[in-house]
């Protein structure tokens, strides 16, 4: 995947944070740069005793004014507390589409059972894209939960904002359960195809990597024969440079004869 969601590719959906005094930065301004690329590693979860602190200062927090409720966001976008969802979920509703985002991407990072249904209801019909895109994100956290066609729709129609976050979570939806893999590498075999933004193909070609051990082996060979198609074909130096990637990550020794054989052949360096 990009550099934007390469740490999902190495540390899981859930490990990730985000800073909502950054989206609300860009909200205000308009701006159309990504802003999961805030996205960042949290390495002090071993602080227990600071992150007890900060969980406690963040529930006081949501129960006051807007600004407080911002700082609050941070801390359970960055920790998981049991103890905020019951205050994190009436935030899905705010007017404030910079609370409602930061309250989507922080019951990603506290998932809970009763989040489901209303951040499906954001995924398909809150007017703000940001909005759309945290709960694109946040669903690759609740993998069992019916998110796959919901997903898959959004993969299908949505802007590219939106789109760029849905095959790592359809990846996870897959990888959950051998009935869903084939159906969301379905989808993400044909976006691969046609959608028209680069960093989507790539993002399709990672989460089908992903997906490749759950599938049956004619699936597997679509997904080696679209990579290999992306490898020759695509117009964009990074999805190649993705398909290539993906390909050597299988480890099969056919496939690494193949492409040893395409690169003697002159097809790519």
């Amino acid at each position: 995947m990009t550099d934007a969601s390469g740490p999902k590719r190495d540390q899981g959906l859930a490990n990730l944070s985000i800073d909502p005094d950054l989206l609300a930065q860009e909200l205000a301004a308009e701006e159309d740069a990504d802003p999961l690329d805030s996205i960042a590693l949290d390495d002090d979860e071993d602080h227990s005793l600071e992150v007890a602190r900060a969980c406690d200062q963040g529930l006081i927090w949501l129960a006051q004014g807007h600004d407080q409720r911002l700082q609050a966001l941070r801390v359970f976008c960055e920790h998981r507390d049991p103890r905020a969802v019951p205050q994190l979920l009436p935030l899905l509703d705010r007017p404030c589409p910079v609370e409602r985002m930061s309250a989507v991407y922080a019951l990603g990072r506290n998932p809970s059972a009763p989040a489901v249904e209303p951040l499906l209801q954001l995924l398909q019909l809150d007017s703000n894209a940001y909005v759309r895109k945290a709960a694109a994100w946040s669903l690759g956290n609740y993998p069992n939960a019916p998110v796959l066609n919901p997903l898959i729709r959004s993969l299908q129609t949505d802007v590219a904002a939106v789109r760029l976050w849905c095959p790592g979570s359809l990846a996870e939806a897959g990888h959950a359960s051998r009935a869903q893999a084939d159906p969301a590498a379905d989808q993400l075999l044909a976006s691969l195809k046609i959608d028209s933004e680069p960093v989507v193909r790539s993002n399709c070609i990672w989460a089908l990597g992903r997906l490749y051990e759950q599938l049956v082996e004619p699936r597997q060979q679509d997904i080696i024969e679209a990579f290999v198609a992306a490898l020759l074909h695509d117009g964009e130096a990074s999805v190649r440079d993705e398909a290539r990637t993906a390909l050597e990550q299988l480890e099969d020794p056919e496939i690494l004869a193949r492409l040893q054989t395409l690169i003697e052949d002159g097809f790519f360096a």
